[in-house]
């Protein structure tokens, strides 16, 4: 059922044997990150990017680079930096599309000219979509497995974000690879190997997963992407009115948006951790430092909340930004 619902949105057709049940996108790193390790292999993760592949990696012993995301261009992957980044021990990249923390969708053409970097590079692309069809701006969602007759792509996926479903820990992982990279390399093998000795998702689910995913009616999600597009909305129009926050980009899919703190505007905090620390403290508004995702000196916002619990919250950050402007 999940191969043929990847399919719907690739060239070709996957079959059962490319997909791989996990409890949840996290297992899926926690799986596939080891089988790529070996002795002085290295990874390239975005910057900013989500922690539990930073996390991750280190317990594999897989060392970590970071290539950048630019936010004048609308989150796109600074390809010079992810070449410069590149030697012969790096085994992969890391793309999260659309993004969480960014809230960017990456187009075709940027996700082609990624793919065709990664050949040029002999790197497969660790594809993480568990916020797929997630997009509610000008760009549809892509997977980047239609890409995959020139690069290989390794697909991370789940129910719980489209589906509003966090708490079913229902994942999987999908090798889109039409030229059988992984087979003969015998990272398919691999990743059989761990998932032997791990924990399976929960059988009830397994069996639940073909109604969800071919019965859920179209109503349901256009619904959802309505009110993230809303939420998009009230976020970017209250944030214009907010000096000391700029949002480069606004959120076009995902759940969430980086903002970047302007200090010149401001007094009595000297980074992202103190900005929230006191935020938390004088509004009871918790918010992600941008430090925790790789870009210090920015905030990362949900918009994953009722939208009159978000106006509230904006309208707290607000109430504490003018506060704390300088005069």
């Amino acid at each position: 059922a999940i191969a043929n619902y990847l399919s719907s949105d690739l060239p070709y057709q996957l079959s059962p044997e490319d997909v791989f049940l996990t409890v949840g996108g996290t297992q899926a790193i926690d799986i596939i990150l080891p089988v790529l390790a070996r002795p002085g292999a290295n990874i390239l993760l975005p910057r900013p990017g989500y922690p539990q592949y930073d996390s991750r990696a280190a317990c594999c012993q897989l060392e970590v680079r970071y290539f950048d995301l630019l936010p004048q261009k609308g989150w796109e992957v600074d390809l010079d930096s992810l070449e410069a980044m590149t030697d012969d021990n790096t085994v992969a990249m890391v793309l999260i599309n659309p993004s969480n923390p960014c809230g960017n969708v990456f187009t075709y053409q940027h996700l082609e000219k990624v793919a065709e970097t990664a050949k040029k590079l002999g790197i497969c692309v660790i594809s993480d979509e568990v916020y797929a069809h997630v997009a509610f701006g000008n760009n549809p969602f892509v997977p980047m497995g239609v890409f995959s007759s020139i690069v290989p792509v390794i697909t991370i996926g789940s129910l719980s974000k489209r589906w509003l479903v966090p708490g079913w820990r229902t994942g999987w992982i999908a090798t889109c690879d039409p030229n059988k990279i992984f087979q003969k390399t015998g990272i398919v093998r691999n990743i059989i190997s761990y998932l032997e000795i791990t924990s399976d998702p929960l059988t009830f689910m397994q069996a639940a997963v073909p109604q969800i995913l071919e019965k859920t009616k179209a109503e349901f999600h256009l619904k959802n992407l309505n009110m993230m597009r809303e939420a998009a909305d009230i976020f970017d129009d209250v944030c214009k009115e907010i000096p000391c926050l700029t949002c480069p980009h606004k959120p076009e899919g995902a759940m969430a948006a980086m903002v970047e703190i302007n200090f010149s505007q401001v007094k009595g905090i000297i980074d992202d951790v103190d900005f929230c620390v006191k935020l938390a403290k004088e509004e009871s508004v918790i918010l992600l430092p941008g430090v925790t995702v790789g870009l210090k000196n920015w905030l990362r916002i949900s918009l994953a909340v009722d939208p009159s619990d978000l106006e509230e919250g904006l309208s707290r950050l607000k109430a504490f930004s003018l506060r704390h402007a300088i005069s």
